[in-house]
C-alpha cells in the first residue's frame, strides 16, 4: 500500500482510526475519523481529517484507510535474536524430565548457543537471523533491539553485533544493538567470574565502542551469572565509554538489580518477576522503563509474576518484548507476547499496546524519535484490519497486520 512517490515521499493516510499512544493522552490516544500525512519519512501531521491543514496534504498522494487502525510501528526492545542453530533438543530432555543441571551437563545451556555462535560466520549469523526479524516484521515490527551474549569474546560478541547491524541493511526496519558480553561464563574462563568481568571491562567493551557497534550496555544479574558488584564494574566501565545500560534483572532471585540498574540511569531493567517495592521505588525515581517479557516466564515454567500492581503504584513504566531467544523464550510474536502479558500477568489492553509502542521506545532511547503518531516522529506505522484495538492483545496466532509503513514507506 502507498508505493514509492518520488524522493519526496509525500503521503497522507485518510479515513483512519488512530491510535496515537501520545504522551498525556486519555488512553490509547484515539482518534475517531483521523489522518497521518508523511513528508520525507517522517510524519507532519497526525489528527482528526477534519482538523488537518489544507497545505499539508497538497500534492500527497492519498491513501484511504477504509476505516481501518493506525498504530504506531510495534517495537520489540528486547530480543536475542543474532543466534545459530536452536536448543529444541534440550526442550525436548525437558520434556522427558531431566533437570537443567542434566541438560546442562549434556552441553546443554547458554554455552550450547556459545559454541553455534562461534562456528558460524557472520554471514551464516545473518541468514539465520533473518526469518526470525521477518516474522517479526510481518506481525507491524519498525524497530526492533538485538543483543549479543552468545560470543563471550571480543572477537565473537564484535561478529554479533555486525550481524545484528548488518539486519538493517539487508530490511526496511530500525535496529538497535546491546552488547550483552555479560552474559553467562565461557567455557574458557573456568569457572572465575572476576577474571572474565575484568575482560569485558577492559578489552570487549572498548573494543565494541571503538567500532560503534553497540547502543547501549547490558549484563545478566543473577546468582547463576554476575553479582550486582560485579555488574557495577561493566556499567562503570559502560557510563565511562559513554553508553547507557540495561540489566537482566531479578529474573530467578531478588539481588536488588533494579535498584542497581536504576543507580546508574538505566534505561530498562528486564524481567523483574522477583524485583521488590524498594526496586520499584527506585525505578520509578530514575525513569528506568520496566521491560516485561512473558514468553521466558511461560516457557520456563517460572511460577512468580513481576509485581505489575507495585509498578503501576509507583508509576513505573512498562514496555513488553518477545525476549525472542533459542534457550528461554522461542518467541517471535509480538502479538502472542502482549495475549502472555494480559492473561499471565493481568496486564490491561492500554498497557500491553503502550508497552510495545510508547514505552518499548522509551526503554531503548528512542522516543523522541518514534513510538507514538506525532508531527515530527518517524513515520513508523501499522495498519490493521480490526474492529476495535483489543483485538490485537485478545486474538492468539490472527495476525490481522494489513500494512506496514517504515519511515513513510
Amino acid at each position: 500500500m502507498g508505493g514509492a512517490n518520488g524522493k519526496s515521499g509525500h503521503r497522507v493516510w485518510r479515513n483512519a482510526r488512530l491510535a496515537t499512544m501520545a504522551e498525556g493522552a486519555t488512553g490509547l490516544g484515539i482518534v475517531e475519523k483521523g489522518a497521518v500525512a508523511a513528508r520525507d519519512g517522517l510524519i507532519v501531521y497526525a489528527g482528526p481529517e477534519a482538523d488537518m491543514p489544507a497545505a499539508v496534504g497538497e500534492g500527497a498522494e492519498s491513501i484511504d484507510c477504509a476505516g481501518r487502525w493506525i498504530t504506531p510501528g510495534l517495537i520489540d526492545c528486547h530480543t536475542h535474536l543474532v543466534y545459530a542453530g536452536n536448543r529444541a533438543n534440550e526442550f525436548e530432555m525437558r520434556l522427558a524430565g531431566a533437570t537443567y543441571e542434566e541438560v546442562a551437563r549434556a552441553g546443554g545451556g547458554i554455552v550450547s548457543s556459545v559454541k553455534s555462535l562461534r562456528a558460524a560466520s557472520e554471514d551464516e549469523l545473518v541468514a539465520q537471523s533473518l526469518p526470525r526479524l521477518d516474522a517479526l516484521m510481518a506481525e507491524g515490527v519498525t524497530t526492533v533491539e538485538v543483543k549479543s551474549g552468545y560470543g563471550l569474546d571480543a572477537d565473537n560478541e564484535k561478529k554479533s553485533l555486525r550481524a545484528a547491524r548488518r539486519l538493517a541493511d539487508e530490511r526496511s526496519v530500525t535496529v538497535r544493538t546491546t552488547c550483552l558480553a555479560a552474559h553467562a561464563l565461557p567455557p574458557e574462563a573456568k569457572g572465575d567470574k572476576n577474571a572474565f568481568i575484568d575482560l569485558v571491562a577492559s578489552t570487549i567493551l572498548p573494543q565494541v565502542a571503538a567500532e560503534k557497534l553497540a547502543d547501549a550496555v547490558d549484563g545478566f544479574c543473577e546468582g547463576i551469572a554476575f553479582s550486582p558488584e560485579q555488574m557495577a564494574r561493566v556499567f562503570d566501565k559502560a557510563k565511562a565509554l559513554g553508553l547507557p545500560v540495561k540489566l537482566h534483572a531479578d529474573q530467578l532471585s531478588n539481588l536488588h538489580g533494579a535498584a542497581l540498574a536504576s543507580r546508574y540511569d538505566a534505561l530498562s531493567a528486564d524481567h523483574l518477576e522477583y524485583t521488590d517495592e524498594e526496586g520499584a521505588a527506585a525505578m520509578a525515581k530514575a525513569g528506568t522503563v520496566a521491560t516485561i517479557l512473558p514468553g521466558a516466564y511461560y516457557f520456563i515454567r517460572e511460577t512468580k509474576k513481576p509485581p505489575l500492581d507495585l509498578f503501576r503504584r509507583h508509576g513505573v513504566k512498562m514496555a513488553v518484548a518477545t525476549d525472542s531467544n533459542p534457550g528461554t523464550s522461542p518467541l517471535t510474536s509480538l502479538l502472542l507476547t502482549m495475549n502472555m502479558a494480559a492473561t499471565l500477568f493481568g496486564m490491561t489492553v492500554d498497557e500491553c499496546l503502550a508497552g510495545v509502542t510508547r514505552e518499548a521506545a522509551r526503554a531503548l532511547g528512542l522516543l523522541d524519535k518514534t513510538g507514538t503518531l506525532e508531527a515530527g516522529k518517524s513515520a513508523d506505522l501499522a495498519i490493521w484490519d480490526i474492529e476495535r484495538p483489543a483485538e490485537l492483545v485478545y486474538r492468539m496466532g490472527f495476525n490481522p497486520l494489513h500494512a506496514r509503513i517504515w519511515r513513510g514507506q
